[in-house]
C-alpha cells in the first residue's frame, strides 16, 4: 500500500451544491480513499454549529476543521480551539456595525445575528434561519455572552476600506463575491488547519490534497501539497490549482480521486 495521504475537503461548492446535494460518487469517494488508508477531513469555513447536517457527516469523516482553522477535530474530539471573547468581541461587533457591516458571529456550538433588525431581506439570513434552528441566537439578546471563533458580513451597500483599515491588523478579510465578507482572527485559516493536523499526525504537507471551489479555500489551496478545484469553481481558486476536476455535480471530486489514485 502507498503512504497515507490526507484529503481535505471544502463543504460549499465542493461536496455539495448551493442545494445541499451530494453526488454519490462523492460519498464513494470519500469512503474508498478511506478504506485505501487514506485520511479525510471536511475543511470549512463554516463553523462547527453550521455543520450538522446528518448526510454530510454521514459520508464518514476522520476529522474537521471548521471556522477557518479556529476548530479543528481529530476522531471525534476537539483537539484545537480559538475563540473571540470579551472585549475583544464586543469591540468588533460594535466596529463592524459602525461601519454599516451586518455581522453573523460564527461558533461551536451556536451562530448568532439580529434576524429582523438586519437580515430579514437577505436570503442568506432565511437560510440560517430555515437550518439552523435553535443553534440560531439573537446577538442583542446575548450581548456579551458569545461564544464565537469567527464572523461574517452583510457589507452590500457598506463603506468598506475604512473597517479594513480598523481591523486589519487583527483580522483576515475574505472578500466574496455577493456581498459578503468573512473576518478570521490572524494567524488562522485553512492552511493552519492543515498545518496543524499534519504535525500532529507527522505527515508531510507533500502527502495532502485539498478539494475546494472558491476565494476561501484559497489558504488551503495554496498550503495542500496538491490543489483541486471543482471545474464550476471560480477564477481566483482555479489560479491556484494544480488540477482543475469536472464541475462538483459532475462527479468532480470522485474524477479528482480516480486521477490521483487515492482510490
Amino acid at each position: 500500500m502507498d503512504s497515507m495521504k490526507i484529503l481535505f475537503f471544502d463543504i460549499d461548492g465542493t461536496l455539495w451544491n448551493w442545494k445541499n446535494e451530494i453526488p454519490e460518487s462523492t460519498r464513494k469517494a470519500v469512503r474508498l480513499a478511506r478504506k485505501k488508508g487514506n485520511l479525510a477531513f471536511i475543511n470549512s469555513g463554516r463553523s462547527r454549529a453550521f455543520i450538522q447536517n446528518k448526510e454530510l457527516l454521514g459520508i464518514g469523516f476522520d476529522g474537521i476543521i471548521s471556522g477557518c482553522g479556529t476548530l479543528i477535530e481529530l476522531d471525534g474530539k476537539v483537539i484545537y480551539e480559538h475563540e473571540i471573547s470579551g472585549e475583544k468581541a464586543e469591540r468588533i461587533v460594535s466596529g463592524v456595525r459602525r461601519h454599516g457591516w451586518k455581522p453573523v458571529l460564527e461558533g461551536r456550538e451556536y451562530l448568532y445575528m439580529d434576524f429582523e433588525e438586519e437580515f430579514a431581506d437577505d436570503w442568506y439570513g432565511r437560510k440560517l434561519k430555515r437550518e439552523l434552528g435553535s443553534r440560531l441566537k439573537s446577538i442583542a439578546g446575548e450581548w456579551g455572552k458569545w461564544r464565537m471563533q469567527k464572523l461574517s458580513c452583510n457589507i452590500r451597500g457598506a463603506e468598506r476600506e475604512a473597517c479594513r483599515e480598523e481591523f486589519g491588523d487583527e483580522y483576515d478579510f475574505i472578500m466574496h463575491d455577493l456581498d459578503v465578507c468573512e473576518l478570521v482572527p490572524k494567524p488562522h485559516s485553512k492552511g493552519t488547519g492543515i498545518k496543524h493536523i499534519c504535525e500532529l499526525l507527522n505527515v508531510p504537507l507533500t502527502s495532502t490534497y485539498a478539494f475546494g471551489d472558491s476565494v476561501n479555500d484559497m489558504e488551503m489551496l495554496k498550503t495542500a501539497g496538491t490543489a483541486i478545484v471543482m471545474g464550476s469553481g471560480g477564477d481566483a481558486a482555479k489560479d491556484a490549482a494544480d488540477y482543475i476536476t469536472t464541475p462538483q455535480e459532475d462527479d468532480g471530486i470522485w474524477n479528482a480521486c480516480v486521477h490521483f489514485g487515492l482510490l
